[in-house]
């Protein structure tokens, strides 16, 4: 006759068979510890607030609000981050913007895996939101979403679409019937470009940085990057 114990064993072995997988994508993002391990072996993993680093940057982070293409607020605080790399090359971009009197603004940076699940349950169209079975750049802290403001009036600049427009008049090669807003819009892509940045071809404002295979898709929350 069995023990008991024995019965016990097959009852929990099969509760956790039975449980919900935490990623149902198939993917197993980087959460906080190995995150916190990755930073201490190599400083250019780290996650960086964009908003302390930048000088002349207005922040517009969307996704801390409703006014975004879910409806919904994602994030708990207006914050942006980017890899470190990421962090001295948007430096870099907005010294270079300032000789035309212009500055950056900020729309998202790195966005934890989480919300790009949600975004793909919200809208299933992989042109405009990244699958959850590979994750986005954003995730891996390598894409900005990125326009551009006139230094001396502090106005956005005219562009081809609003942001987060899932349309053709948003994408790279159409080219706008608003003569200013294509001239702004070929301004800020040449100058991504020039420091390291690849233009995403149906969205004016997504920059991809060279080199964002390198970098793990990430699960860690802002409150997360906040507190430690």
């Amino acid at each position: 006759m069995k023990s008991l114990l024995h019965y016990v064993v097959i009852l929990l072995l099969v509760a956790r068979c039975s449980e919900e997988p935490k990623y149902a994508y198939g993917i197993e993002p980087m959460e906080w510890s190995e995150y916190s391990k990755s930073v201490s072996l190599d400083s250019n993993m780290a996650l960086l607030n964009l908003e302390q680093l930048l000088e002349f940057e207005k922040m517009d982070i969307r996704y801390a609000t409703s006014n975004n293409f879910t409806g919904q607020v994602i994030y708990p605080t207006a914050d942006c981050f980017s890899r470190k790399p990421v962090a001295k090359a948007l430096k870099a971009v907005e010294d270079s913007l300032s000789a035309l009197n212009l500055g950056l603004i900020l729309y998202d940076g790195y966005r934890p895996y989480a919300a790009t699940v949600l975004f793909y349950e919200v809208y299933q169209d992989t042109t405009y939101v990244a699958s959850p079975y590979s994750g986005s750049r954003h995730n891996r802290g390598c894409a900005v979403d990125i326009g551009l403001y006139d230094l001396e009036t502090g106005e956005a600049l005219i562009m081809p679409t609003g942001y987060d427009d899932f349309s053709e008049d948003a994408h790279q090669a159409v080219v706008s019937l608003n003569r200013e807003a294509e001239q702004n819009k070929i301004i800020l892509r040449e100058v991504m470009i020039a420091f390291g940045f690849e233009p995403y071809p149906h969205e004016w404002w997504h920059f991809d940085f060279k080199g964002w295979k390198d970098y793990p898709v990430m699960d860690i929350s802002f409150d997360e990057l906040n507190q430690n």
